[in-house]
């Protein structure tokens, strides 16, 4: 470690000296502790007086003296949001690169254009090749981040290869459900690879597992933030633009709306890996908001199903839109769970997420269940195939996440069993996603 680090430590073990609460040997394990997290978060891509912020920042969720601390020392944790190490050159390379990437992302999505493509005529092969154009540069901008090798390299690069002539030499019916399924689904397979990338040699460890949940839906945040931003800008150029005649649409259907929904993602990767260190991470405190309101609603409608002794309604816009919500409430558990300490006993939050994942059970059963009424009155079809392979795995997943949930209520089980659960079951979703690209089309004629 730095000297400047051990510094660090020692002002931070010297404030713990002072308090009279604690003993010489507690000083101890917690630096212990303190040390450990600070090599994690070193070998994940930190640097030394990141990781020693986001440390204590950690335990102080555990321990309200390091708390104290880190709330003493708030003025360099707000610097630390525009100011890093002594030169400058790390976060200066890390900021080129990423806006570098950005304008690759950007130039990429146009080169279609080149062959006489365009965004407005050619939907189908855009709406299919759209995640090819950001996901393999994201994944190669957490490839440099991280420091992989070629090995890694060559192996993230083929299996995008892979999914780009899979999905362009399928002749898809344009317009056809084949080709909406593999436009919805192949950016959540290839999501997997960034996963990988993002956690790096991590990807084994449950906490590299998490990191790349809590990444995913910081990234989420921010992107919906970039795009209000971008409204606003649009909608100033246009006012701007008016007063002298000249009318912006053509130039932003062409350029500025699917160049910047392409580099925004490289943007708002490169914005959560550089302040989500310092700022509380949004998407687990949302998540803690939710919670008791979709499972309020999800209580409420199963409740008004048993009391009118209806089924779910089987039109197939209705069963989506059920699916999306039970989505969101997988969504809801993981980055609640992302957010909890493993190691804190049971509280009342742990009650309503129990209530939350045993509805949303219920519910996807009912879903289930009208999924088959609608295959058996009507056969298969690529989208009821897809949406049945859909409810199988969410209630695979609820199902278990209940049976653990239950067990760590009644002190039978820790919680890291069910953090476990969830980070393994991350590939499940994107091999799903994967024999919907790869095995639907053929099977169903490309249809």
């Amino acid at each position: 470690m730095t000297a400047s680090l051990e510094e660090e430590i020692g002002r931070w073990r010297s404030y713990l000296h002072r308090r009279q609460a604690i003993q010489p040997v507690d000083v101890a394990e917690l630096e212990d502790h303190l040390r450990e997290q600070i090599a994690g978060l070193t070998r994940a891509g930190l640097s030394a007086d990141e990781a020693f912020l986001v440390a204590v920042k950690r335990m102080g969720e555990l321990d309200a003296l390091s708390r104290e601390f880190a709330r003493e020392h708030s003025e360099r944790l707000w610097k630390q949001l525009v100011a890093s190490s002594p030169d400058g050159s790390e976060p200066q390379r890390d900021s080129a690169m990423a806006f570098a990437l950005a304008a690759l992302a950007a130039l990429l999505i146009k080169v279609p254009a080149l062959f006489g493509l365009r965004l407005d005529a050619d939907t189908g092969f855009y709406a299919r090749n759209l995640s090819l154009f950001v996901l393999p540069v994201l994944t190669g901008y957490f490839v440099w981040k991280r420091r992989l090798d070629l090995r890694a390299f060559g192996w993230f690069a083929a299996a995008f290869v892979v999914a780009a002539v899979a999905v362009n030499l399928y002749p898809l019916a344009t317009g056809g459900s084949t080709e909406l399924l593999t436009a919805l689904h192949l950016p959540v397979a290839l999501w997997l690879l960034v996963g990988m990338a993002y956690a790096g040699r991590r990807w084994n460890e449950v906490g590299g597992r998490m990191d790349f949940i809590r990444f995913s839906g910081e990234l989420f945040i921010y992107y919906v933030l970039i795009a209000l931003g971008g409204a606003v800008l649009v909608a100033s150029m246009a006012l701007v633009f008016q007063v002298v005649g000249i009318d912006i649409g053509p130039f932003f259907v062409s350029w500025l709306l699917p160049c910047g929904a392409a580099g925004a993602v490289v943007i708002g990767s490169w914005l959560v890996e550089s302040k989500q260190s310092v700022i509380e991470n949004m998407a687990p405190v949302l998540a803690r908001l939710f919670t008791p309101l979709f499972a309020a609603v999800l209580i409420a409608f199963l409740a008004t199903l048993l009391w009118t002794g209806r089924g779910i309604a089987i039109e197939r816009n209705a069963l989506l839109a059920f699916d999306v919500l039970l989505v969101m409430v997988l969504g809801l558990l993981l980055y609640s769970t992302s957010a909890r300490d493993p190691r804190a006993p049971a509280g009342a939050f742990d009650v309503v997420q129990v209530v939350l994942v045993v509805s949303a059970l219920l519910a996807d059963a009912f879903a289930l269940w009208s999924v088959a009424e609608r295959i058996t009155e009507f056969g298969f079809s690529p989208n009821r195939l897809a949406v049945l392979g859909l409810n199988v795995v969410l209630l695979v997943n609820l199902a278990w996440s209940a049976v653990l949930y239950a067990g760590f209520l009644r002190g039978k089980a820790s919680f890291g069993r069910l953090e476990r659960w969830q980070t393994d079951y991350l590939p499940v979703y994107a091999l799903w996603a994967a024999v919907v690209v790869v095995v639907l089309p053929p099977l169903f004629g490309f249809a």
